[in-house]
């Protein structure tokens, strides 16, 4: 019975633990890439060190040895003064081996704003697994209204799986990662867009006043003529489909033509559902995830009758040309700003690719240095180091460096 017990617990824990929606390998390629930058960072940190002349009284022997001739009397050296040697150079190295570390990891963001409606956690989910040639770590990867700071939407989709070893990086997305970004801006409200007057093409203005002159003739004379109004409202969140064939995404939303007089309420003429499938070209440039995205499907019907659907055929394809002339530009703008992955400061993506797998896409990448570790740390540096310097240093070694 204990067996089973612990069996059941064991698969209990399992189906309560957090998918990641981003997870990221980080190969032999890129730790060699780092431990070489680490290295020159730490050649230029024993430039800085000026070790004093040593002077002193053994018994009768009186000693004056300076810094030139270390190395020319360094098989004669007593260990009492290897032992002040290490005092000087080894709580360097130890310290600047700690800052290094930290002030790369203090650039890694883990909960920051996307925009001023939207964030993105980053939090990792475990520990990172290491092997000989690798280091994988999970990310929740899922965004969240800055509205609600506590919402979460739940992962259920695939878990991104990474196999690859050839490029120095490797980062995969979940459609949980997506769909977590359009659920968010439908929560805050953003997945909206209304166009009156000027603003709606003269062309379409034209034809929906033709389409539904029947209804508008009879309005009173003061209404006939006012601004029209095209809104457009996502009614459900957006969902994200990964294929080896491709990346899609499917909109739902409704469509209102109105009349708005000043000073009245304004006058419906219409109400239709748009079903849009919008194909999507992810891109990593640096570190910014990109989005593109294309209007391939668009469907528009009444939610009244099949009769009035018939009568909306016309508006077909005037509409989806005003989606993609008017609507696709403005919402890839936007999607072209991108969104942060979490990698330190200093360090960007060069020549990647992108591969799409059921359910998931990867990204293969080599690590570029943009500014070196130096500059990192300067910048990342607190205004004042030397309490920290002393305190994080070890006690001095009793063997050389």
């Amino acid at each position: 019975m204990a067996l089973v017990g612990a069996l059941f617990l064991a698969l209990l824990a399992g189906a309560q633990a957090e998918l990641p929606g981003c997870k990221i390998r980080i190969t032999s390629k890129a730790l060699e890439l780092v431990k070489q930058e680490g290295l020159r960072f730490l050649e230029q940190e024993l430039e800085t060190i000026t070790i004093p002349d040593l002077r002193g009284k053994e018994g009768y022997f009186y000693y004056n040895i300076s810094e030139k001739v270390y190395e020319f009397l360094s098989t004669f050296i007593t260990s009492g003064m290897r032992f002040l040697l290490n005092q000087q150079i080894c709580p360097v190295l130890y310290h600047a081996g700690m800052v290094l570390l930290n002030s790369l990891l203090d650039t890694v963001p883990v909960r920051s704003n996307v925009d001023e409606l939207v964030g993105i956690d980053y939090s990792l989910l475990k520990d990172p697994a290491a092997s000989a040639s690798n280091l994988d770590m999970d990310f929740r990867g899922a965004f969240f209204p800055l509205a609600e700071g506590n919402w979460s939407l739940p992962n259920r989709a695939v878990e991104p799986q990474l196999r690859e070893e050839e490029r120095m990086v490797y980062v995969a997305f979940s459609e949980f990662f997506f769909d977590s970004a359009m659920e968010s801006y439908f929560r805050a409200g953003a997945l909206k867009l209304s166009l009156v007057g000027d603003k709606v093409p003269h062309d379409l203005d034209m034809l929906l006043r033709a389409t539904y002159f029947g209804s508008i003739v009879l309005l009173s004379p003061a209404v006939i003529d006012s601004p029209l109004k095209l809104e457009l409202r996502v009614l459900a969140p957006p969902r994200c489909t990964i294929k080896p064939s491709g990346t899609t995404v499917s909109v739902t939303a409704s469509v209102t033509i109105a009349l708005v007089p000043s000073d009245q309420p304004e006058v419906q003429l219409s109400s239709m559902i748009m079903d849009t499938r919008l194909s999507a070209k992810v891109a990593l440039r640096g570190k910014a995830l990109r989005v593109q995205l294309d209007l391939r499907r668009f469907r528009i019907y009444s939610n009244q009758s099949a009769l009035e659907s018939l009568a909306l055929i016309p508006l077909q394809t005037p509409l989806k040309t005003m989606l993609q002339i008017g609507v696709m530009p403005m919402l890839n703008e936007r999607m072209w700003r991108g969104v942060q992955i979490p990698l330190p400061e200093g360090i960007n993506f060069v020549r990647e690719v992108v591969t799409n797998h059921a359910g998931f896409l990867t990204i293969g990448a080599d690590l570029h240095f943009a500014k070196g570790l130096r500059e990192v740390i300067e910048k990342n540096r607190p205004a004042s180091t030397s309490d920290t310097s002393a305190s994080s240093a070890p006690p001095p070694a009793t063997t050389a460096a």
